[in-house]
């Protein structure tokens, strides 16, 4: 029980250390790509040993590991899905499509291709 609680414990500290928010608030709200991916490593890092305590081999810091992986990308996906939606859309009436911008100036299409060419 007490290897459980360290790989639970060691997996949620490294997941917690490894989110960081580049952008803040910046463009009206949280950045809810790394706050849906840190929330869902902790918490498929904790499923994760819970299961891998009590299935296969019982080796709870493999099972941390695994859920963390899982669970972050899929938090990810899903806070990057409604970072899309909460940004202003623009109509670009000669291309007849959508895009949206960062505060920064870059600008993408709906399909995630660059809309302006990038500064440097």
């Amino acid at each position: 029980m007490k290897k459980v609680f360290l790989a639970v414990a060691a997996a949620g500290l490294l997941t917690s250390a490894c989110a960081s928010d580049p952008y803040g608030s910046g463009y009206g709200g949280p950045n809810e790509t790394v706050r849906q991916g840190a929330a869902g490593a902790a918490i498929g890092a904790v499923a994760g040993a819970i299961i891998g305590n009590n299935v296969g081999d019982g080796s709870a810091g493999t099972g941390a590991a695994i859920g963390a992986v899982v669970g972050g990308a899929a938090g990810a996906i899903r806070g990057s899905r409604q970072d899309r939606a909460n940004q202003r859309r623009n109509y670009d009436q000669q291309r007849g499509a959508y895009y949206y911008c960062y505060p920064e100036g870059d600008c993408y299409w709906e399909d995630g291709t660059r809309r302006n060419p990038p500064r440097y």
